[in-house]
């Protein structure tokens, strides 16, 4: 069982940036596909990036495409998302999951990860 703790979520004014992190329990974190997907009030889950088990391999959904960085450390089980030009229609609870894919069709596919975090609340003020 993978238990992953959100954290860096807040509240930002348009333009701005956040990081967010996601700890995981487990040892054998290196061996996940990690994602960041995002809900809004009222919206259907929405991936946002991906990452393959090594980081060799990076994916986007196109709303977040050249503002936003996934990245990973596998020595401190922990993967991040680099948020810049946040937008108000950024503003979602953000969850971070561990999953198994390679190619983008994988990755994206919120089937595909078994542990999701609790997320955490990223709010973008006009």
């Amino acid at each position: 069982q993978v238990q992953l703790v959100e954290s860096g979520g807040g509240l930002v004014q348009a333009g701005g940036s956040l990081r967010l992190s996601c700890s995981a329990s487990e040892r054998t974190f290196s061996a996940y596909a990690m994602g960041w997907f995002r809900q809004a009030p009222g919206k259907e889950r929405e991936f946002v990036a991906g990452i393959n088990w090594s980081g060799r391999s990076t994916y986007y959904g196109d709303s977040v495409k050249g503002r936003f960085t996934i990245s990973r450390d596998n020595a401190k089980n922990t993967v991040f998302l680099q948020m810049n030009s946040l937008e108000p229609e950024d503003t979602a609870v953000y969850y971070c999951a561990a999953g198994w894919g390679e190619e983008k069709q994988e990755v994206v596919s919120p089937l595909r990860y078994d542990y999701w975090g609790q997320g955490t609340q990223v709010t973008v003020s006009s």
